[in-house]
């Protein structure tokens, strides 16, 4: 296992995130983690997970599963962190499939998957595990400088949202150094607690106890 630490962000590029659409706030309470299947966006609330039509933002489908941090999607299987485990989930069906211990054993929060591996945020110790999703052993560990809630991968970039207080941002990390790249400041008030990205221009993010999830635009690269 290797272990990195960041740096203070002294060139990282800082902007004020641009929210272009919000969905709910859902019934079934605070929204702790997000996933995107391609088709439909899914969202954690503590005992369902929900999946919306990202264009209507209409509820489509319901599973009754315990869902208290993050989310994830391989292609085939969510995965979904539980307390101290997280559940592979079959998502037509509901049922759980395997089952695999969280590294954080009750304190992980964000979750997603890229390169064949689950890569597990936790909160208060701002660290990024990489896990092999067979087994749960660890790979390797990232260090943030603030608190980890929401992780996903896009073209190769690692991105996580942190919320402290009444701050919040979703930031870009160097996946070797931890070094934070770029950051993109949320309002004052509004929380990121699960974090995926569309694939291409958006970010889907987790509103906590507002039980919102809001669309985060990904910044537009000149010339690029």
């Amino acid at each position: 296992m290797t272990q990195t630490t960041s740096r203070d962000p002294v060139q990282a590029t800082t902007s004020t995130a641009e929210i272009v659409r919000e969905y709910g706030p859902f019934a079934d309470g605070p929204v702790h983690g997000v996933t995107y299947d391609g088709q439909r966006v899914w969202a954690a609330t503590g005992d369902s997970l929900i999946a919306f039509d990202p264009d209507s933002g209409k509820p489509e489908r319901s599973l009754d599963r315990a869902c208290d941090a993050g989310t994830a999607f391989d292609g085939t299987y969510l995965y979904q962190i539980a307390e101290e485990r997280i559940d592979k989930i079959e998502p037509a069906t509901g049922k759980v499939v395997a089952t695999i211990p969280a590294p954080g054993h009750g304190s992980d929060s964000g979750l997603a998957w890229a390169e064949g591996s689950l890569w597990v945020g936790q909160y208060r110790d701002c660290k990024i595990h990489q896990i092999d999703p067979a087994t749960g052993a660890l790979i390797r560990t990232i260090e943030s400088n603030r608190y980890v809630t929401g992780v996903t991968w896009l073209d190769g970039q690692l991105w996580h949202g942190t919320s402290e207080g009444e701050e919040s941002d979703i930031r870009r990390i160097d996946p070797d150094s931890g070094e934070v790249l770029e950051q993109l400041e949320m309002p004052a008030g509004l929380s990121v607690s699960g974090l995926e990205s569309d694939g291409a221009d958006l970010f889907y993010c987790g509103g906590g106890t507002s039980g919102k999830v809001r669309v985060v635009q990904r910044p537009r690269r000149g010339g690029a």
